[in-house]
């Protein structure tokens, strides 16, 4: 039996929708640029964000190594997921400082001796989200496409507040199972199966709605 927000969903966007997802979608679409000062100075803002008070020496450092990059340089880590990858760790640092810093810095649950790289998987967990909302389809092929572009019309930032969702409730899922690296591609496809349980909820109707909200803090 189909709910009212099931079968609702399924209505054409309004133009309100249809900017709003124009716009998503042309920032899913940069691809990081070493070379552009906007995206340098990304960079450099999530360092800052992510390491107050410590000096970062360059844009290509060892330094970087530190907060899960696979090399001195990030932006090759970029490619899978472009500009947007960046902006939604950026968002993650800014908006929910504490549970940023407490994945960072492995703070809670006991962990694996052979962990996930904090940036890179956030790289991976944009891409998977991406994926999963189909978002270049000309229209919406599943509910949980709909319901996300409900959730996009009353929020601007729905994307990048899913994004932090998603890498809470995988670090989650990462504890319960006892996974090590070799998982880490399962982790995520249990991660996208939550998320698309808590979209299909009748009374899920923002991401703040989502119950792996309260996981952010």
């Amino acid at each position: 039996m189909f709910s009212f927000k099931d079968y609702d969903s399924f209505n054409v966007a309004s133009n309100g929708q249809e900017e709003k997802l124009r716009r998503l979608r042309h920032r899913t679409k940069v691809h990081f640029d070493a070379s552009r000062r906007e995206h340098q100075n990304a960079l450099r803002a999530l360092w800052s964000a992510t390491y107050p008070g410590q000096e970062l020496q360059s844009l290509v450092s060892d330094q970087w190594k530190e907060m899960g990059w696979q090399g001195k340089d990030p932006s090759t880590d970029f490619r899978g997921a472009g500009f947007i990858s960046l902006e939604n760790l950026l968002f993650f640092a800014k908006t929910f400082s504490t549970s940023f810093q407490s994945l960072l810095r492995k703070k809670t649950g006991k962990r694996a001796d052979w962990e996930y790289p904090f940036a890179v998987a956030g790289v991976n967990v944009t891409f998977m989200i991406m994926q999963m909302l189909d978002l270049d389809a000309t229209k919406p092929r599943t509910f949980i496409r709909a319901i996300f572009l409900q959730m996009l019309s009353e929020n601007e930032w729905a994307f990048d507040l899913l994004y932090c969702v998603a890498f809470m409730i995988m670090d989650k899922l990462w504890l319960n199972k006892n996974a090590t690296y070799m998982q880490f591609n399962d982790i995520l496809r249990f991660t996208r199966s939550q998320l698309e349980k808590e979209f299909l909820m009748d009374d899920v109707l923002r991401i703040e709605d989502m119950p792996s909200y309260t996981l952010l803090s």
